[in-house]
């Protein structure tokens, strides 16, 4: 069962590839990926340029953009695990043939996940480049902790997926709008998370949704392994250690990762009752 379930793994990380890659020749899709994260981020250092009138070396721009760049997992990993229901069931054709093949659906879409992690890693590699190289992006690598940011960066990886499957369960049910299911829930984190900018900016009413989100907890622990010190100006989660942090972090992954598994494992089924896994909304 390991054995199948682990080939059906690789088989779907490579398709996940192909359909990513094979839109255009190697060369181009090597610029694109060039491209892309250094356009979106600068339009983050535009604005922030313009909004604090502060200068690239300031520590508010080092919060703010690592937490931009490493936010590309975020729509890499999650949406791309829920968008593979999408793209199968409405581009291709293919779900309902995908579901009956001899592999977990489940463990089909985490593969196709970890195509769109190999993008986003080097999305994220191409914009601290840049980051640092042109822009004046201080990491100074004697305060960084490596062993937190490999393990938070694990941890929140597996996470997205989780949160990916709750989303790829709800994509299943949806007749309509599903297309943008998936974008509309990561703009909304990129709000609720800290993102850019810490949480203690938010009402008070607003708060307790960013404190309940890992994604917070994750990019906190991210900058601070990055930043050491440095990342102790900003207020957010200030009066927690990186170990409780950490603690936060696993629990609460492990919390949603068992409600996704259980809302997925009932919207496969339900769907299976309805004849959704064929029913396109062409929208």
């Amino acid at each position: 069962m390991l054995k199948s379930a682990a080939r059906g793994f690789r088989v779907a990380t490579w398709l996940g590839w192909q359909i990513e890659s094979n839109w255009t020749d190697p060369f181009l899709f090597f610029i694109y990926s060039m491209l892309k994260p250094i356009a979106s981020v600068m339009i983050l250092v535009v604005m922030y340029l313009v909004v604090s009138r502060a200068d690239t070396q300031s520590p508010l721009f080092a919060y703010i953009y690592l937490g931009n760049a490493f936010y590309i997992y975020v729509t890499g990993v999650m949406v791309g695990v829920s968008w593979a229901v999408i793209d199968d069931r409405e581009h291709y054709s293919s779900l309902k043939y995908i579901y009956l093949a001899p592999i977990p659906y489940m463990v089909y879409l985490f593969g196709r996940g970890v195509s769109r992690l190999i993008t986003a890693t080097m999305a994220v590699v191409i914009t601290l480049t840049f980051g640092i190289l042109v822009l004046g992006l201080k990491l100074n690598p004697s305060q960084m902790n490596v062993p937190l940011f490999l393990a938070t960066l694990i941890v929140g990886v597996i996470g997205l997926a989780l949160i990916g499957l709750f989303l790829g369960g709800a994509s299943l049910l949806f007749t309509q709008e599903a297309w943008h299911l998936g974008d509309a829930v990561a703009g909304a984190l990129y709000l609720f998370s800290g993102a850019i900018f810490p949480l203690t900016v938010l009402p008070d009413w607003l708060r307790p949704i960013g404190y309940a989100l890992p994604i917070t907890y994750w990019l906190e622990l991210i900058r601070r392994a990055l930043l050491g010190s440095g990342a102790a100006a900003f207020p957010t989660l200030a009066g927690f250690g990186d170990a409780q942090l950490f603690g936060i972090l696993v629990g609460i992954t492990v919390v949603y990762g068992i409600g996704a598994v259980l809302y997925f494992r009932w919207a496969e089924n339900r769907a299976r009752k309805l004849g959704l896994f064929d029913r396109e909304s062409h929208s």
